[in-house]
């Protein structure tokens, strides 16, 4: 399919830039076979069938960001996957300054070499720390924002809180699993009486989430990697409950490639699912996320989901009903 074939008009004031304050406040768009219809995340329990199982990605955002010096020259480092201890890959927006061997300071105690360029400013870095380089990070790096964020009011403290999900305790993403964003200890208590069932599965999102698309035709994106886990528990309860007829709703994008690479079998390594019309789903029946920007890879996975038309439609009825959009946005709920 053509990449111009999901693009819509977003107006600049639908982008969120602060969340909802209580997060379940956000308004909810529910679309399936009632149509479309308003609600908010705190409905969400009311919502769905006892025995729904939800499925929630655990991964905790770290301070990706780096800026440091080689010489005179400033380079700015985005870490998007973990290769080992003190080994990323990351993307660098100046990287012609940069060849392998170079030496950059990122600030007290830690350094990276440059191990290998790759194509279109990834870098694969060794980092030299005394300390763990996850301390090291926490000490130079900074909150990894979205960049229209970023670019509009900078980052400040309130985004260490914000940022990150109740439930987020594997250190390793460098984008927040934002749909999870939403989700408060009262919501959560509510799903658990109303019957509905909740399964954790690890996906360290990639700044590669954040990359625009630049090809005409999907087929020839291509999407970076990022490392994810099913246990082997939480596989078996996930098969259990496809068997016994109950649905399984990924919460989030990142949830949803997870699940759909490994059919809900258990799983430990690296995924670069691309999801687009024509695919067929063969682990989750539903999907709640936020609203996604024009010609993005998240909003052909959720055309892929519930078709085209249909989130054209859904998406037209957000903008005129003044949805906040992207990852402080607001949330849909999809149910093909």
């Amino acid at each position: 399919m053509l990449v111009d074939d999901f693009d819509f008009v977003l107006p600049d004031e639908r982008i969120a830039l602060r969340p909802a304050s209580p997060r379940d406040s956000a308004r909810l768009l529910r679309v399936g076979a009632g149509g479309l219809v308003d609600h908010v995340v705190r409905d969400l329990p009311a919502l769905l069938r006892r025995g729904d199982v939800l499925v929630f990605n655990d991964t905790r955002v770290i301070p990706a960001q780096l800026s440091g010096r080689k010489g005179q020259a400033a380079i700015d480092v985005t870490l998007h996957m973990r290769l080992g201890p003190f080994e990323w890959l990351a993307f660098v927006r100046n990287s012609r300054r940069l060849k392998a061997g170079d030496r950059v300071v990122f600030g007290p105690g830690l350094e990276g070499v440059v191990a290998e360029k790759r194509s279109e400013g990834e870098v694969h870095w060794r980092f030299e720390s005394d300390d763990p380089l996850d301390v090291a990070l926490e000490r130079a790096g900074q909150m990894p924002l979205p960049p229209y964020i970023a670019r509009k009011r900078g980052i400040d403290m309130q985004d260490m809180a914000d940022y990150q999900t109740l439930y987020a305790s594997q250190k390793g993403a460098v984008a927040a699993p934002t749909a999870g964003l939403h989700f408060t200890p009262d919501l959560l208590a509510a799903l658990d009486d109303a019957g509905v069932q909740r399964e954790t599965v690890t996906l360290h999102v990639g700044a590669g989430t954040f990359l625009p698309v630049k090809v005409v035709d999907t087929a020839d994106h291509r999407m970076h990697a990022e490392w994810g886990r099913i246990p082997d528990d939480v596989s078996a309860r996930l098969k259990a409950a496809r068997a016994e007829g109950r649905r399984i709703i990924a919460v989030g994008t990142t949830s949803l490639r997870l699940l759909e690479s490994s059919g809900l079998e258990p799983f430990a390594g690296t995924t670069d699912i691309f999801i687009t019309p024509g695919y067929r789903f063969r682990a989750v029946d539903g999907l709640m996320t936020n609203f996604h920007l024009p010609k993005s890879t998240l909003f052909m996975l959720v055309s892929a989901l519930m078709g085209l038309d249909v989130m054209r439609k859904a998406y037209a009825h957000a903008i005129e009903s003044e949805y906040r959009f992207y990852s402080y946005g607001d949330g849909s709920l999809l149910l093909p």
